[in-house]
């Protein structure tokens, strides 16, 4: 069986927003998935994506190519390069393709398309709980960045902080 990646297409939408939904599943946190198929569409095909997709597919040799995967990822800035980078936010491989080279074929992709860029950085997090994918990131030479600790403000505390502002918003 082969593995092929392209650009998500806006007909798979409902198939990414579902795999968004497994993966949080798989995560532990279902209930941290707000968005809709309808804010992810916006995202990724709006008049300012904000995010790009890639879905695997595998088949082949008179096999028809079926979904596999996906990954969404978006542009970051590094001030101490003060060069871009890309920062993969989901990368999901359903359980039933696993071990079928679909991740690393999705991985391969981020890195050709950040190469290509002229981009210096593909960047992602992990629960410390994953051990397959924290194997498989060690494996295909990954650096973990063991002394950064990822922080996030939202809701209520997002809402406090925004605030606690001193000058009228512009």
């Amino acid at each position: 069986m082969e593995v092929r990646i392209r650009e998500a297409r806006r007909e798979d939408v409902g198939l990414i927003f579902g795999w968004i939904v497994e993966l949080a599943e798989y995560e532990r946190a279902p209930d941290q998935v707000r968005g809709t198929p309808e804010l992810l569409e916006g995202a990724l095909f709006g008049p300012h994506p904000s995010a790009e997709g890639l879905i695997a597919e595998t088949g082949g040799q008179e096999m028809p190519w079926e979904p596999a995967g996906f990954a969404v990822f978006y542009r970051t800035f590094s001030t101490w390069e003060c060069q871009p980078g890309i920062w993969l936010e989901d990368l999901y491989v359903p359980p039933v393709g696993r071990r079928a080279g679909v991740g690393g074929a999705l991985l391969a992709r981020l890195a050709e398309i950040t190469v290509a860029r002229g981009y210096t950085r593909l960047e992602w997090a992990a629960l410390d709980w994953n051990l397959p994918a924290l194997d498989f990131y060690i494996k295909i030479g990954a650096a973990r960045l063991e002394e950064w600790k990822l922080h996030r403000l939202d809701g209520e505390a997002l809402a406090a902080v925004a605030a606690r502002t001193s000058s009228p918003a512009e």
